[in-house]
């Protein structure tokens, strides 16, 4: 008897918290906000000091508008709470702890019990279904492991959708174009500007990018532009989609936009309730389509329930696209913390992003300088010109980025454009800004 095989069909189906209403979305998100504020109160000494300083009590938690009338939770409450006191639960029910690297401060800890665990993962597969990943595909993931929650978060969530997990993990450059040609992934997971290091190496290698498995990325931790998205896309001949995450929330999988609209991140709103406040006054909280500081609250999280954290990302909410009933992120500009103030005028480092990708000849990789040689600060560009940019196009496309900063966003600054590989490549999230006004 011959046997013919059959060709199975992987599984692909949404969550049914996917296809909600905006309506649906909401009356969840009232019932599970009661809940969360009455846990975080009962089970977290912080949240209940801050609240009866407040005058408020979770029971105060009768429409979605009132959770205004809540404090806000920062950074600084986590680290002065270090290590485990914000925890609402047990240690014995905690199944994993991450911690933020801690570079500009004591280390921000967060735990997850295993519900939270799931949950995580569901919500990061929902986020890469959405990106055009398919179960069955290899997946490279480049992010780091470790205490950082990028890596680890990443893997749940490949391997929740059913794909073949590569752990790579960040650096060893050339063993990842190794891996990438040898192993045939479809998709890679790692930072934007990882990704653009990954493509320099290999077209230094004499290696084509665009000749590889890949097909799409998936990319986070940082902010970029849609510049940024066309300089990838056309490099690798792939999809490149955002996904959203920070530690004190969750990781990587909290929002993810899709390769169909591109159009911004769906924040996955059974699981968190957003909200935009104004940079510049917080007791401000804006309308959909207003520009300002993102403020997130989660509404099913054990471990570490997290009310109003104030991420300092910029951004804005609109209605959704291809999750109708899940409000999408516009592209974060920058952080709030990032943000330069250079003789009175506003300056982010995507500003700059945008206005470079724009000019023939000046590369993604650049660095900004603030002195103060004098009495006023100083800033100062210094970027990669191409490999085929000639030293006095080089110094023409230099130029024109100076003309095109006082132009668009009004301030004057000098232009170093440096030879390609000048600057340092990072394998995480990128340092754009050195501050030397204190080391001079």
């Amino acid at each position: 008897m011959t046997q013919t095989s059959t060709r199975i069909e992987l599984p692909n189906p949404l969550d049914p918290e996917e296809t909600m209403s905006r309506d649906e979305i909401e009356s969840l998100q009232l019932t599970r906000l009661q809940d969360t504020l009455a846990y975080a109160y009962d089970r977290v000494p912080l949240y209940k000091e801050k609240y009866d300083a407040a005058g408020v009590h979770p029971s105060d938690m009768v429409e979605l508008a009132d959770l205004a009338k809540f404090p806000f939770t920062e950074k600084e409450d986590l680290r002065k709470t270090y290590p485990f006191g914000m925890f609402a639960v047990p240690q014995h029910e905690v199944a994993r702890i991450h911690a933020s690297s801690g570079t500009t401060g004591r280390a921000t800890v967060v735990g997850y019990t295993q519900q939270d665990l799931d949950d995580w993962a569901k919500m990061g597969a929902r986020c890469l279904r959405l990106a055009g990943v398919k179960p069955g595909w290899k997946v490279h993931n480049a992010y780091g492991y470790g205490l950082f929650t990028g890596g680890l978060g990443a893997h749940a969530a490949a391997e929740r959708l059913g794909t073949t997990v590569i752990p790579m993990s960040g650096g060893q450059t050339e063993k990842q174009i190794t891996m990438i040609q040898d192993f045939e992934p479809d998709a890679i997971l790692c930072t934007p500007t990882y990704l653009l290091t990954i493509g320099d190496a290999m077209q230094r290698a004499g290696i084509d990018p665009r000749k590889t498995s890949l097909k799409t990325a998936v990319l986070g931790a940082e902010p970029w532009t849609e510049e940024m998205r066309h300089e990838l896309e056309v490099m690798f001949n792939i999809d490149a989609c955002d996904i959203y995450g920070l530690s004190e929330v969750m990781g990587p999988g909290v929002a993810g936009e899709s390769n169909e609209t591109k159009d911004g991140s769906h924040i996955w709103e059974d699981h968190f309730r957003p909200e935009i406040i104004d940079a510049f006054d917080e007791t401000k909280v804006l309308g959909d389509g207003q520009h300002g500081e993102l403020v997130f609250t989660s509404l099913t999280k054990q471990a570490l329930p997290i009310i109003r954290y104030r991420t300092h990302d910029l951004t804005r909410l609109l209605p959704g696209t291809a999750r109708p009933g899940h409000r999408r992120m516009g592209r974060i500009t920058g952080r709030s913390d990032d943000m330069i103030i250079l003789r009175g005028v506003n300056l982010f480092p995507s500003q700059i992003e945008e206005i470079a990708l724009r000019i023939a000849g000046l590369s993604p990789h650049f660095q900004l300088e603030i002195t103060r040689p004098g009495r006023m600060d100083q800033l100062a560009v210094r970027i990669e010109r191409r490999e085929d940019c000639t030293s006095d196009r080089a110094e023409a496309a230099g130029k024109e980025l100076a003309a095109q900063i006082k132009i668009h966003v009004g301030s004057s600054c000098a232009i170093d454009v440096v030879d390609p590989g000048s600057l340092a490549r990072s394998s995480g999230k990128l340092r754009r800004i050195y501050d030397m006004r204190n080391k001079e």
